[in-house]
């Protein structure tokens, strides 16, 4: 056997993490190459007077990672370095450690606002009043299109009592939203126009359901002479939109996009599914929001909202806004997918929003990261020779562009920043194509300090400077 897969255990950490550690340094520094298979679990165990488990968990965890594949009856193999499908998984992998152990990281990958601008005791306050007030009723679960109280005040508070309320469906969060609305509306091949590049839940959902998939570049104005042209072309049904600092690129649609757009869904006859994504978290002064249900003159739109978002990921709560036509057809889809949404955490929303809870909490937070935000575009300012950025003006994330001549992708550069225990989001993961965005990468800054958004910054760019 190949000398290079020797080494000394040492007592102080379990065998098999540090034979991981060993091949995983082969694999990276290239003196295991790709496509290379491993030794056999008997040979190596036996070279290494080890038992066959721990060999067994190493090949397991370099697997969980995307590290090798093992083929049943064959062995193990070193991946390809460059398979992105296999990324997807490894990078999954190491997000959910990242997660579970927060403290640890600098984690510029978060998609939901920090707990610590969280009132426990208000919210505990609401949780106790609404147990006392209705006992045992806000546990049933009685309304599946959702509790009238919570409709009622999301109808009052956020649309000037404006919609009727048989028109609002609670939900257990957005992705549940586009997951009800491509069940119910969507079939195989529909033509679905996304923006270019997404959000990756919907992504996936849209290629679950195998529609025909269809970019719009967000990341400079709309050529609507162009995209006319091609929504003439290819027969739409959908076009599923974030209106508000889109994830990734913190993109808004202009007053006349929005009009332009509403007015092209009537002429060729297609819905728009809004994820309002970020509205709330606008950073200049008296910003005027008016999403494309503000402006659904032709009952076109189906809106989404999240409260899990920016909010508490825990409560799983959101709403759905639906045109007419579509209103029974997603109210049966919404009862097949989960009969109703947690009643007491309903009746929670609705009274911390009635308590006026909710509004403290989003202007505190609007101040937070608005302040955040200035502190990272400062920062940023000074590195323009390395990354090039849109200042969205709100929002939670930033999205960076690798400029000339640095040869590092994405990917490259987050396997580099991970070793050194910071997470970044690379580009391709937000396209149709995994062949674009090699040159991009999100930064989230909702879960970070100013002290880690330098620190984390330094490293990041560190690599990317490094790589000219």
């Amino acid at each position: 056997m190949n000398d290079k897969f020797c080494f000394e255990f040492n007592q102080d950490i379990p065998k098999y993490i540090q034979l991981y550690n060993h091949i995983k340094n082969l694999i990276e520094q290239g003196k295991v190459e790709e496509g290379e298979k491993l030794p056999s679990i008997r040979s190596l165990a036996e070279h290494l007077k080890v038992n066959t488990a721990t060999i067994i968990n190493c090949y397991y965890k370099l697997e969980q990672e995307g590290r090798i594949i093992q083929k049943s009856g064959s062995g193990s193999y070193v991946k390809k370095r460059d398979d992105k499908r296999s990324f997807r998984k490894e990078y999954n992998n190491i997000m959910k450690n990242v997660i579970s152990d927060k403290g640890k990281y600098i984690d510029f990958t978060g998609e939901t606002f920090n707990g610590e601008f969280i009132s426990v005791e208000a919210f505990k306050e609401v949780i106790n009043e609404v147990i006392d007030r209705d006992g045992a009723e806000a546990l049933i679960f009685r309304e599946p299109q959702g509790y009238p109280g919570l409709r009622h005040s999301i109808n009052t508070h956020y649309w000037n009592g404006e919609l009727k309320e048989d028109n609002i469906i609670i939900l257990s969060g957005a992705q549940q939203g586009i997951d009800i609305v491509t069940k119910a509306l969507l079939n195989v091949n529909d033509g679905v126009m996304i923006e270019k590049p997404t959000y990756t839940g919907a992504l996936a959902l849209f290629r679950l359901r195998r529609t025909n998939l269809l970019e719009v570049l967000v990341l400079n104005e709309i050529d609507f002479i162009a995209l006319e042209a091609f929504i003439k072309k290819h027969k739409i049904k959908c076009f599923y939109v974030m209106s508000y600092f889109q994830n990734p690129t913190g993109h808004s649609y202009s007053l006349d996009e929005k009009l332009k757009l509403i007015n092209l869904a009537e002429k060729y006859d297609f819905f728009i599914l809004e994820d309002d994504y970020m509205s709330e978290i606008y950073f200049k002064e008296n910003e005027v929001i008016s999403t494309f249900k503000d402006l659904d003159c032709y009952d076109r739109v189906i809106y989404l909202k999240s409260f899990s978002k920016i909010f508490m990921p825990g409560i799983r709560l959101g709403y759905m806004i639906v045109p007419d036509k579509y209103k029974e057809v997603l109210q049966n889809s919404k009862v097949n997918s989960d009969i109703a949404t947690s009643s007491l955490m309903q009746r929670v929303m609705e009274l911390y929003i009635e308590k006026g809870y909710w509004k403290d909490f989003m202007d505190e937070v609007r101040v937070e990261y608005s302040n955040r935000y200035k502190y990272f575009i400062d920062y940023l300012t000074k590195h323009t020779s390395l990354v090039r950025f849109k200042e969205p003006n709100g929002g939670i994330n930033l999205y960076l562009e690798i400029l000339e001549p640095a040869k590092i992708d994405s990917m490259t550069l987050f396997r580099k920043c991970a070793e050194k225990e910071v997470y970044i989001t690379p580009g391709f993961l937000f396209y149709k194509n995994s062949k674009d965005g090699d040159k991009y990468f999100r930064i989230n800054f909702s879960q970070t300090s100013n002290e880690d958004i330098e620190k984390g910054m330094d490293i990041i760019l560190g690599f990317i400077k490094n790589s000219i």
